[in-house]
């Protein structure tokens, strides 16, 4: 359990907290399109993502969006462990990855009794909190265009900077993250072309960095995580 030991949400719990919310853990590999948790089903396990990649999803009268993509050192689904409620998000693995799975019933039990971690889970439930309100707000003020802009922005920080880069998602999930149709996420893909933005398959080049920032006009209350 060196992997999480050191991640905030377990940083400053005592060791015997952690050796009691660890003692009944499992730590699994699993691979592609492997569906780890559903939607509606009671919450049994905290998952913390070790490697990997883990897509966050929901579905409703037939219809299925992404709401996130979860990498290394991530957790889900903290609020339903320590509400002891349905899981309101199903989880699927997008690539070969490890997880490591802490029963619900000892995440609530050491969340009672462990002064450090029930701050930490206050802490890590407020990030995600707000990591949500920024995203509705994303949704709601900002047109297609202007999503796709500020997502590529982001993502090209962090890559390190370069004007050329990857994207670790296939398009269609893309834009399902952004709200869009995969038809609308065409559309504006070609829209970013006089803003200097070129994507070819999983490649993006942006010539135009300064056309392109003006455009996507980020800002820290929706754009940055740390705020």
């Amino acid at each position: 359990m060196p992997a999480i030991r050191s991640l905030p949400l377990f940083k400053e719990m005592t060791d015997d907290s952690f050796a009691e919310l660890v003692r009944g853990a499992y730590v699994q590999t699993f691979p592609p399109n492997m569906e780890l948790i559903l939607e509606g089903d009671p919450c049994d396990f905290l998952h913390i993502v070790v490697d990997g990649s883990v897509e966050l999803l929901a579905g409703w009268s037939g219809r299925e969006t992404t709401m996130t993509i979860l990498r290394e050192g991530a957790t889900f689904i903290l609020a339903a462990a320590i509400r002891d409620a349905p899981n309101l998000m199903s989880a699927r693995t997008l690539e070969r990855t490890r997880v490591i799975m802490l029963p619900a019933e000892d995440v609530r039990h050491v969340f009672e009794k462990d002064h450090a971690f029930a701050r930490a889970v206050v802490m890590e439930l407020a990030y995600c909190y707000r990591g949500v309100i920024k995203s509705v707000k994303g949704l709601k003020l900002r047109t297609s265009i202007e999503r796709l802009a500020n997502y590529l922005l982001k993502w090209q920080k962090k890559m390190g900077g370069s004007n050329s880069f990857d994207l670790s998602i296939e398009k269609r999930r893309l834009a399902s993250v952004l709200g869009m149709t995969p038809e609308n996420l065409s559309r504006a893909i070609k829209a970013l072309r006089p803003y200097g933005v070129v994507i070819d398959g999983q490649t993006v080049e942006i010539t135009k960095p300064a056309d392109l920032m003006r455009l996507a006009k980020p800002t820290p209350l929706i754009d940055d995580p740390r705020s």
